[in-house]
């Protein structure tokens, strides 16, 4: 960032005999004005015909700040309505700041003050016009509402409004402002200090700030006539006899006529110190040169002894900071680590919960249609091999009546994973059996299908007599041999899918 300063030092010893010794205190009081040059977005209107709605965006320093207003060209003058909210008091970023005031800043960098935010419930309107068809709106924090350049406590910018058809452009520009603290540079410490009370109008601060810069600057010995009227303006506004609405008014041309004054001090201050130069005499300048010589060699020397130790220094540093940073780094992982295996654990329990109630649901819902056991394979129901003709794979209604109903509640729970078991008893050859029972578990998968469970979620297979769940020595233990059991599984309901699924 680019720093720009004005300054003028005078002391006793350089004085020239135009200079009374009271300008020449006044000199060496070292006031400085600082600007500082930062980037910005100004708005070319050139072209806008009608009218344009722009937004303004808080900055950093009072990002919720927002407002808008509507910008019309005619004839080279650009006219603004500006609103704003969420304002917070100006104070909150310095003592020496009062109010908000709206700018006006050419790309060249020329600003010119549009006028005084007076914020009420953090809201505030104002209309201006400014000379410029190019420029951007800033609003900052200000000592006074006259002040002559802005502040670099700048709040908000605005900011072509997205989705805006109107005949304007973005344009780089840059401008100066004066940095926090530059306003109670060589105040004392009680010029610093303003406790506010709600009897005193804010515009009587103001003018309190603005006196006290005004003599900060030398107003009262390059501007005196000028700094003795504000300063009369100033203690009338503060007679708190006089109505609030003549106090106000008093301390806005108290605030006027010191920022008049600073600006001619300022100027002739400046004057005055290069008068002082021109009237020194060769011999001094040469003695000036060689002592700036002499101190320039030891300032050299000095330089390069700092700058070998700022070189260990930086290396030691540069090494601490590894050190730290690999330290850091370590932690951070483990800290990452076991915050990765908490949220696992957490995200795994949540699961397994929700899937053992859904399981629960389930098996209810299923057993109202058909017998369902809940085993370590998922849900199993089964179906007697009465719900088909006997000998063969066709299906009785009453068997497509619950196979309906069983398709109705799975295919709710897409994820499901089906799989249709065949089981027969051990009358007849083995061949026989293992048929019979792919058969009669195609023909359940085909109808389930049919009902609307996704094909690719549902699988079948025959297992003839291989599996019995009773004995086959009597027509009791024969019966429950002959079934068709449909496994439900998937880790919806907390049970991983049979393999061939997963395939």
């Amino acid at each position: 960032m680019k720093q720009l300063t004005i300054a003028f030092l005078l002391s006793a010893s350089m004085a020239c005999p135009t200079l009374s010794q009271t300008q020449a205190q006044a000199a060496a009081s070292n006031y400085q004005v600082t600007a500082v040059q930062v980037p910005a977005k100004a708005i070319n209107y050139r072209n806008l015909k009608g009218f344009a709605m722009i937004d303004f965006k808080g900055t950093v320093l009072l990002p919720e700040a927002k407002g808008s207003a509507e910008i019309r060209n005619k004839l080279g003058t650009t006219t603004i309505k500006a609103k704003f909210q969420n304002l917070s008091p100006a104070s909150k970023f310095g003592k020496e700041y009062l109010t908000y005031v709206l700018w006006a800043v050419t790309p060249e960098g020329r600003a010119t003050n549009l006028g005084e935010l007076t914020v009420k419930n953090g809201k505030s309107n104002l209309s201006a016009a400014a000379p410029f068809q190019s420029m951007s709106l800033i609003v900052t924090a200000e000592p006074y509402f006259a002040a002559s350049q802005p502040s670099n406590v700048v709040v908000a910018e605005n900011a072509i409004r997205k989705g805006s058809t109107a005949k304007i452009e973005a344009i780089d520009a840059k401008y100066e402002l004066l940095p926090r603290g530059e306003y109670t540079l060589n105040m004392g410490a009680s010029d610093e200090t303003l406790t506010l009370d709600k009897k005193t109008p804010l515009m009587v601060y103001q003018a309190r700030n603005a006196v006290r810069i005004a003599k900060a600057s030398g107003a009262n010995v390059y501007a005196p006539e000028g700094f003795s009227n504000a300063q009369i303006l100033l203690d009338r506004s503060e007679n708190k006899k006089l109505s609030k609405k003549n106090r106000i008014l008093t301390a806005r041309e108290a605030v006027h006529a010191a920022e008049d004054s600073r600006l001619i001090a300022v100027n002739k201050g400046v004057q005055e110190g290069l008068a002082v130069e021109r009237q020194l005499s060769q011999e001094e300048i040469a003695s000036a040169k060689a002592e700036a010589a002499a101190a320039a060699l030891n300032k050299e020397k000095a330089d390069n002894a700092r700058l070998t130790a700022e070189m260990a220094k930086e290396l030691a540093d540069r090494e601490s900071a590894d050190a730290r940073m690999q330290t850091s780094a370590a932690l951070s992982e483990a800290k990452l680590a076991q915050e990765q295996a908490k949220d696992a654990q957490e995200n795994a329990a949540a699961n397994a919960h929700q899937a053992k109630e859904l399981r629960a649901q389930l098996s209810k819902q299923l057993n109202l249609i058909l017998q369902t056991q809940d085993t370590a394979r998922g849900l199993i129901v089964n179906m007697s091999d009465v719900l088909f003709q006997s000998g063969k794979t066709d299906l009785r209604p009453v068997a497509r009546e619950k196979l309906a109903k069983v398709a109705g509640v799975v295919s709710a729970y897409p994820s499901l994973k089906l799989e249709v078991e065949g089981h027969t008893d051990a009358v007849g050859s083995d061949s026989y059996n293992q048929t019979l029972s792919e058969k009669r578990a195609q023909a359940a998968r085909d109808y389930l299908v049919s009902q609307g469970v996704p094909p690719d979620s549902i699988v079948s297979r025959g297992f003839g007599k291989t599996k019995p769940i009773a004995s086959n020595d009597g027509p009791e233990g024969r019966q429950k041999n002959r079934r068709i059991e449909i496994v439900v599984s998937g880790a919806l309901i907390g049970t991983q899918a049979d393999a061939r699924h997963q395939q």
